[in-house]
């Protein structure tokens, strides 16, 4: 049968970087970049800032603790940045180093 390799279903064959990936990849940034929009006007300042000096600079595991990071309430990501509060999860601790750092 065409497009059957082995008798299998087709599989196409992805390298490691496709573009199909790149556009998934795109997506996510995009969606953090709007998810990054906040309704605490600091934040939103910072947050800005975060994605004029490093706008696509991010590998998979920034993307992965930035993603977590914004999962939790305006006040507490202010409080982290500001250190009023300690970071107890260290997947995002470098994400919080690099916002005290603007």
């Amino acid at each position: 049968m065409p497009g059957t390799e082995g008798g299998g279903e087709f599989l196409p064959h992805a390298s490691p970087l496709t573009p199909h990936d790149a556009t998934m990849d795109d997506r996510q940034l995009e969606r953090l970049k709007w998810r990054s929009r906040r309704g605490l006007l600091e934040l939103d300042l910072l947050f800005t800032r975060f994605w004029e000096q490093s706008p696509d600079c991010l590998n998979e595991t920034d993307m992965q603790a930035l993603d977590r990071l914004l999962q939790l309430p305006d006040n507490d990501i202010l409080d982290m940045v500001m250190a009023r509060q300690v970071c107890t999860d260290p997947r995002i601790t470098p994400v919080i180093r690099r916002l005290q750092q603007i």
